[in-house]
């Protein structure tokens, strides 16, 4: 069921009408106890302000900002919600109060999903994400890491580029293309293999699906039957006892056959059980951890990764010139070899700048992941209450036209003589978020992309099939994908 469809079931409830007085003044009467709070928009008895999100909340978000400013206090339900939409805002929040804003809010989906915030991206701050974002970081996720799954990266390239040609030029759905070899990379990573099958694909896409969805039941708990009403709660249930039965089997599937010399390569569920069996860290993994942090890989690294590739593509097929230009330094880097390696990259500035462009255009998390204040604090001169789940709007700092010249234009020559970066420390740009929280797979994900769309354009000419593919129209969730799929003729070129 949709955002709006359940907003419409709730709001539109009877009694709601009967408490119409009653809630309209209880919350206003009591007093602000003088606290200076962020401006807000006027909101509804119960439901708060959760009628004007829409159903692209960035957007609808980013228009509300242009009249209540960069820092803004909503309510969604009984649940105080912060949107930041600045840079300056950001950089206060993420830099100056990093600690402050470092935890997550216990939202039920998740909650339920990642066996009770097991998981490093929706835990609680504490000793516990602090001990597992070590071990993702220092063992799962490093350079060195990243670096030694390269042959898994070229071989499911070159399978990719091969199933291309084979079309002979007639049309291919590129975008189904990339989801599979996202799909691929990140599982053979993960867990040692692919799972190609269409009941695997459509799973992991219907836990996405929920991560995104709305709950009433976080928001307005007198109203948790609501979830029920919808088939939210009984579609969460089901996809988790999927999941569970399909990680169970995978973790207990390693352990058995640890010790099998014929494995090729140590993949992330292998570490994750070293690191259990020998304690190695001081912190003791269970089966439960284990799963929730493959889920959170899983969900995490395969739909954020292809998105942002599927976006980058379907703006060079919109701007002819900009194709060109980086099929040209593709060709000049390339010099006649079959592939671009990993080593060109570095020496491929406008292919670095085309990537972060779409990043910047096309963020692939618009609000990020909340996050919830732990503590009282001073935000851009207001007083923010511990307890608010704060959104950070990256999706409007990305388009900020104090920060960016023509904003909505894709432009990458904008990143030729720029040294902001998506990385985390240039708040202009923050798709992976910043601070404590910030997305520990930036690596992971970057490298795919820039081998991939290198060797696109090295080895084919691009051309578009219909009006789907330039049209960038956007699915509805926490990542916002293309709605239409790219359907190109790729032509082969001699290098």
């Amino acid at each position: 069921m949709s955002f709006t469809l359940q907003v419409l079931i709730f709001s539109s409830l009877p009694f709601i009408l009967a408490l119409l007085v009653l809630k309209s003044y209880i919350s206003s009467s009591s007093s602000k106890n003088h606290k200076n709070l962020p401006p807000s928009p006027p909101k509804l008895p119960l439901i708060g302000n959760l009628h004007q999100l829409g159903s692209s909340p960035h957007r609808s978000l980013h228009a509300i900002a242009q009249n209540y400013g960069p820092v803004m206090l909503l309510r969604f339900g009984s649940v105080p919600v912060l949107i930041v939409s600045s840079v300056k805002a950001a950089r206060e929040m993420i830099k100056t109060h990093d600690l402050a804003f470092a935890s997550r809010p216990a939202l039920s989906i998740p909650r339920k999903l990642f066996y009770e915030l097991k998981d490093i991206g929706f835990a609680e701050y504490g000793e516990y994400w602090r001990q597992l974002k070590s071990i993702t970081v220092l063992h799962l996720l490093s350079h060195k890491r990243v670096q030694s799954y390269r042959q898994v990266r070229e071989e499911e390239m070159d399978l990719m580029m091969e199933k291309i040609q084979k079309a002979n030029e007639s049309v291919v759905n590129l975008s189904g293309l990339l989801a599979s070899l996202t799909n691929n990379i990140i599982c053979r990573v993960t867990l040692g293999k692919t799972y190609d099958g269409r009941r695997f694909k459509r799973l992991f896409a219907r836990a996405g699906e929920l991560v995104g969805c709305f709950s009433v039941g976080s928001y307005i708990p007198s109203l948790r039957w609501v979830d029920r009403l919808s088939g939210i709660e009984r579609k969460t249930n089901q996809v988790f006892k999927e999941l569970d039965e399909f990680l169970d089997g995978v973790v207990d599937g390693h352990v058995t056959r640890k010790g099998d010399l014929a494995t090729e390569y140590e993949d992330l569920v292998d570490i994750l059980l070293d690191i259990q069996r020998d304690n190695r860290t001081g912190f003791q993994l269970n089966k439960r951890m284990i799963k929730a942090t493959i889920l959170d890989l899983l969900i995490g690294g395969t739909d954020t990764t292809s998105t942002s590739l599927e976006w980058a593509i379907a703006e060079l097929l919109r701007h002819p010139q900009a194709m060109k230009k980086l099929q040209q330094e593709a060709r000049e880097i390339g010099q006649g070899r079959s592939r671009i390696v990993e080593e060109d990259l570095e020496k491929m500035p406008y292919l670095k700048a085309v990537l972060k462009e779409a990043l910047r255009l096309h963020t692939p998390l618009p609000l990020l992941v909340p996050h919830e204040s732990t503590q009282d604090v001073k935000l851009f001169g207001y007083d923010i209450p511990s307890g608010t789940q704060v959104h950070i709007n990256a999706w409007a700092i990305a388009r900020d036209p104090s920060k960016w010249e023509a904003p909505e234009d894709f432009k990458p020559e904008r990143f030729l003589s720029s040294s902001i970066d998506y990385k985390g420390l240039h708040y202009e740009l923050i798709p992976f978020g910043a601070g404590r929280r910030r997305c520990p797979g930036i690596q992971f994900s970057i490298i795919i992309n820039e081998i991939v769309l290198a060797n696109l354009v090295y080895k084919f000419d691009l051309a578009s099939m219909g009006e789907g593919s330039l049209d960038l129209s956007e699915t509805n969730g926490i990542t916002v994908s293309k709605k239409y799929p790219i359907m190109v003729s790729a032509t082969p070129v001699n290098p």
